[in-house]
């Protein structure tokens, strides 16, 4: 790639990714910085693989070190080009943040041990690390991960210190929890990523110096490029492929956008649909096996599987998605007539194939993943020792001292985004353990967004053809008669009926005693059905029949002008229809106990278990009026705390309807017909 390809490369990712929006370094300083990086990603996994040490020290001289590296990599702002320029608030901000973790790395043991006793200075350089971390977070990975974490911090200081009653002793509290304790930065996510997350992250920079990202794009255009559409179809293989090593969406995007995108536009295919081809080939990148984003790692940690077993999980939605995406290319290059690259201007396919040792890495991480003969960081170390081999086989490929220091470096630089957004995550994850928020209400609103959503999956298409039929097809005929009857018949019905009537349904098909998510999606359908019929009816009936006309008299068929002309122009009031339908009944109780019965645990499976919903959260909060203290109880028994509950349940129901308002709204803007003045 030619300096101007480069420089041109290096800005785009600049603008639209966050990550690599870094500081510039040449000459001595550049060295400097990239030693710093290389020897703590040797320290990384030397402490990975054959460190003993206390977790407490472990994490945070991990988290330290990617303070000081972090600042050292990310500016302040968004366009601060200098080179070779660090302003002296960052070398402070950069210094207490490295001290305060540092300090507790070296005093954990004295410091475990007298908790939940903190000195003044302690307490300081707590608030310091947090928002040192913060910071960072916003330079690195972006202000609303930044924001969520202070609202959850926001509402831990008034559980602590207004519910709890501790008063001042709550920001004292919640400091000890959030930085001193593990549940908070030191929690399960920081873990998971210096365990797990950041040798396989310095793998995946080892094996794109071996030109493995090259080899994939070449091999992808050798097998589609002469086909229909070639070129897309290239984006879209070749994406797949190098999403097996890469974990920026973005950098996938401007790696393999910056071929094939030129050669789809080359081809005939329209810049819009080329960029988006592109965009969403190298997005799917991320769910590709074996090297997946940090979500895999996380799940490992939380519901105890093998890495092999989420590796197998993910192979098949993997697979769909790619497969889905290059059979919409396939259509549109047969729609539009394209034709592919001809064969004489792409790579032959003989020496790509004695490149195919490349893929040895990935093929041995597999292996001893698969087999767990070893640990997934040992199998990360191995396979990053045979890329380091495999990169001598050829002069192009081979791995020289000066590649090898940049694959270290660029393997911490990896880490830095990704282990800050943990440490950001600790803390809101450590903020719903302490306050006890998780466990109080998230069933309720995972039960009602599931269970609403699976009513308005059966009653809007349902309504929709409905209106459709009786404004478009019906000429008011005997059978659109017993439509407008059952539908008025159904808006009075009273909820209770529409509850026992999917309680009777399932209890007859599937069996006595059938209560699940699914069975209150069916009851409230019942109850949204005539609101979606009724408003969708009278939005098709004022659209001009002159529209109508016009269409039919350029030829267009029927069906083609309701789903173009007519339902696109009556969309703004659909949507609205469908919200107030929505609105209708998600706030209702009585099919609900009934259908999907209450739990106090979360369940996500809509189709089996009993779920909660907000209404029903709130009715058995209400229900219990005030708590029972006995008479020794701590400050902590609050006899209200029933009553707390209900209401707040039903603030964040108001506030989901608002969401939702919000949404359709935007919906309805977006998709609404403009009009010409």
């Amino acid at each position: 790639m030619s300096h101007d390809a480069t420089k041109n490369l290096n800005e785009v990712m600049r603008k639209y990714d966050r990550e690599s929006n870094t500081r510039a370094w040449e000459g001595k300083p550049k060295i400097a910085v990239q030693a710093y990086l290389a020897a703590f990603a040797i320290f990384e996994v030397y402490v990975t693989l054959f460190g003993t040490m206390l977790d407490e020290v472990r994490l945070t001289s991990f988290v330290g070190g990617l303070l000081i590296a972090g600042f050292l990599i990310f500016p302040s702002h968004k366009h601060e080009f200098r080179v070779n320029y660090v302003p002296w608030y960052d070398w402070v901000i950069m210094a207490l943040g490295a001290v305060s973790f540092f300090y507790f790395c070296f005093n954990a043991n004295t410091i475990v041990q007298q908790l939940p006793a903190l000195k003044t200075y302690e307490v300081v350089l707590g608030v310091i690390g947090i928002l040192a971390l913060f910071e960072l977070c916003r330079r690195s990975t972006g202000v609303p991960i930044m924001i969520v974490a202070g609202v959850f911090i926001a509402y831990a200081l008034y559980y602590y210190g207004i519910k709890r009653g501790l008063g001042a002793g709550a920001f004292k509290s919640l400091v000890c929890s959030l930085f001193y304790k593990k549940t908070g930065i030191l929690s399960t996510p920081i873990n998971v990523c210096s365990k797990y997350i950041a040798v396989f992250i310095i793998f995946g920079a080892f094996l794109e110096r071996t030109g493995i990202s090259d080899f994939f794009i070449q091999l992808a255009n050798s097998l589609a490029g002469s086909s229909a559409g070639g070129p897309a179809k290239v984006a879209v293989i070749s994406s797949a492929l190098c999403g097996m090593v890469s974990g920026s969406s973005v950098g996938n995007t401007v790696t393999t956008g910056s071929v094939t995108i030129p050669m789809m536009k080359k081809t005939g295919y329209r810049g819009e649909f080329a960029g988006a081809v592109e965009a969403a080939a190298s997005t799917g990148g991320q769910i590709m096996p074996p090297i997946m984003g940090a979500a895999a790692f996380l799940m490992v940690d939380y519901v105890s599987l093998p890495y092999s077993n989420i590796v197998v999980r993910a192979i098949l939605p993997a697979v769909l998605y790619f497969t889905g995406i290059f059979i919409c290319v396939h259509l549109e290059a047969k729609k539009s007539g394209l034709q592919g690259v001809p064969r004489r201007e792409l790579p032959p396919v003989m020496p790509l194939l004695k490149k195919t040792y490349l893929l040895l890495p990935l093929v041995i991480l597999v292996y001893l993943v698969s087999s767990g003969s070893r640990t997934m960081a040992f199998a990360a170390a191995i396979a990053t020792v045979t890329a380091i081999v495999v990169s001598m086989f050829s002069k192009e490929t081979r791995m020289t001292p000066k590649k090898f220091f940049e694959a270290l470096a660029g393997g911490t630089q990896g880490c830095i985004s990704v282990g800050v957004a943990c440490c950001v995550a600790g803390i809101v994850a450590g903020c719903l353990t302490m306050t006890g928020l998780a466990n109080q209400i998230l069933h309720a609103i995972i039960g009602t967004l599931e269970i609403t959503f699976g009513a308005m999956l059966i009653s809007i298409p349902i309504g929709l053809m409905c209106a459709v039929y009786l404004v478009e097809y019906s000429n008011r005929g005997k059978l659109a008669q017993v439509i407008t009857l059952l539908v008025d018949v159904m808006s009075g019905i009273p909820s209770i009926v529409a509850g026992l009537f999917a309680f009777s349904m399932f209890t007859i098909l599937i069996g006595p005693g059938t209560i699940n998510g699914f069975e209150g999606s069916v009851a409230l359908s019942l109850l949204m059905l005539p609101t979606v019929v009724k408003s969708s009816e009278e939005m098709l009936k004022i659209v001009p029949h002159d529209l109508r006309e016009a269409s039919y008299a350029l030829g267009v068929t029927k069906q083609r002008t309701i789903t173009k002309i007519v339902l696109r122009t009556a969309l703004p009031g659909i949507v609205s229809g469908a919200i107030l339908a929505v609105a209708r009944v998600i706030g209702e109780t009585a099919p609900l106990l009934m259908t999907a019965g209450y739990i106090a645990s979360t369940n996500v499976n809509l189709f089996s278990g009993q779920m909660t919903t907000l209404p029903v959260y709130v009715y058995q909060e209400y229900s219990k009026l005030n708590a029972n203290c006995p008479a020794n109880a701590s400050a902590a028994c609050v006899t209200t705390i029933p009553m707390e509950r209900a209401w707040a349940a039903a603030l964040v129901l108001i506030l989901i309807v608002l969401i939702l308002n919000l949404i359709g709204r935007l919906v309805a803007k977006i998709f609404a017909v403009k009009s010409e003045r």
